[in-house]
């Protein structure tokens, strides 16, 4: 990496303490450029302290094609990163001159998810104190719940803020310092996007009256992050709720959730959306709680997006909705690997274990049977391992306890046609190779994308 001049103390020292507080140890860290003054600071400040905590630090830029300029941004941002000697991740989101704040933030955010994932990279933003108070101030006047309110968090989610304490007005001094030549963004000028008014026109008349209105609006932000920590906690403190995560959300015991207040179980509804990575409003909330009341063991109630809540047996289970159930697909060849919708399968070549496991998520098949795996069917029969007869597998995911809203997308696997092995949940008495013989072990695990 190329070697660069010392950082002023205080910006450094911020950077510094909240990797050292929130990311010990070397990651990789994958900054969020715009081109702008504060995220080219960032990414500054970011190359002067990644060298001494041996971090891989890797630059991210979205191009949303929103303005003109765009594309002399990207080639901007390419060019910063090649000076600093740094690896560049670069999308064209090819949204268009009308795309709106919230459909660009949305496709941003998406990409560099993605990315990380990919990159098993933490991401790093360059939001200030300032976009902290827009933000509070922006979905107070929307109407927020406290949630809302609690706007950005130092560190949540995967995503790390080290500058949330510093101002603009400090970051735009040590761009001017530093020498560094920012693209302004004319957008974030124009009282017709609800940010910007409050950026330029709200806020400056609010600190001409109220000269610690940012004080306040984090005391605010804060309290509000407090009491969503609270509300997180007692999802593990109340006694017999049981709360626990599930492959596409979490649940909680029936009995133990229904018979609390109302107002207490919409808070702790709202509560477990978020520890899922969901929002849910005060409303949905309360309609979800409302139905609750009278619903019986497979109810679901729809709580819009992908969200969906669940009387599942004794539990009551939120979770995210898978998307649409993939196409039969055939395990090829002795080895490999297969992302099919929510589930992963690997198989390879391997001796047939004396006993297989009847609810496993291993199964030794035949070498060269090709195994299908495909959703569930109606009417599909398996003959159990060590049992008598064939059984439905409906009742097979039953006796497992599966939800309904999930059964839909359960893997089977079948062999020459015939079903041979519900993954988790049942394997069948069928082509099973002799002990010790060669075979195919497959494993199969929720791993969505």
């Amino acid at each position: 990496m190329t070697a660069v001049p010392a950082a002023p103390p205080s910006l450094l020292a911020r950077v510094r303490a909240a990797l050292d507080r929130h990311a010990p140890g070397p990651r990789t860290l994958l900054a969020a450029v715009s081109g702008g003054p504060d995220s080219l600071a960032l990414l500054d400040l970011l190359a002067r302290v990644v060298p001494g905590r041996g971090d891989t630090l890797v630059v991210a830029h979205a191009d949303h094609g929103i303005s003109p300029a765009s594309a002399d941004v990207a080639a901007a941002v390419a060019g910063v990163a090649d000076t600093l000697g740094l690896p560049l991740e670069t999308v064209a989101l090819g949204l268009g001159a009308g795309a709106s704040e919230t459909r660009a933030r949305a496709a941003r955010w998406r990409w560099l998810r993605e990315v990380a994932a990919r990159r098993g990279a933490l991401i790093v933003t360059a939001h200030h104190a300032d976009d902290q108070a827009e933000t509070t101030l922006m979905r107070l006047l929307r109407g927020s719940a406290p949630a809302g309110l609690a706007a950005m968090a130092p560190f949540a989610g995967g995503v790390l803020r080290p500058l949330l304490g510093a101002t603009r007005g400090e970051l735009e001094r040590y761009v001017r310092e530093r020498g560094l030549r920012p693209w302004l963004d004319p957008s974030n000028a124009d009282p017709r996007h609800l940010r910007a008014w409050l950026r330029v026109e709200v806020l400056p008349a609010l600190r001409r009256r109220l000269p610690d209105v940012d004080a306040r609006l984090a005391h605010a932000a804060a309290a509000a992050r407090d009491d969503v920590a609270a509300w997180d906690a007692a999802l593990d403190a109340l006694p017999g709720l049981a709360v626990r995560p599930e492959a596409d959300g979490a649940s909680a015991d029936r009995a133990a959730f229904v018979a609390l207040p109302a107002p207490l179980q919409r808070a702790l509804l709202r509560a477990m959306a978020r520890r899922i990575g969901a929002v849910l409003g005060p409303r949905r909330a309360g309609r979800a709680v409302a139905a609750l009341a009278t619903a019986g063991s497979g109810r679901r109630i729809e709580l819009g997006g992908t969200l969906r809540l669940e009387v599942a047996f004794d539990r009551v289970r939120l979770a995210r909705m898978a998307g649409t159930v993939p196409p039969a697909a055939t395990l090829t060849g002795p080895r490999g690997t297969l992302q099919w919708g929510e589930w992963r399968l690997a198989w390879e070549p391997a001796e047939a274990p004396h006993i297989q496991p009847r609810e496993g998520w291993e199964a030794w098949l035949p070498p060269g049977a090709d195994p299908v795996i495909r959703p569930l069917e109606a009417g599909d029969r398996i003959r159990p391992l060590g049992g008598r007869g064939r059984r439905l597998v409906v009742r097979c995911l039953q006796d497992a306890r599966v939800a309904a809203s999930r059964r839909a997308g359960w893997p089977v696997v079948t062999v020459r046609g015939t079903l041979t092995w519900v993954p988790g949940v049942c394997r069948a008495g069928d082509e099973l190779p002799a002990a010790g013989a060669s075979a195919i072990r497959v494993r199969c695990d929720h791993h969505p994308g």
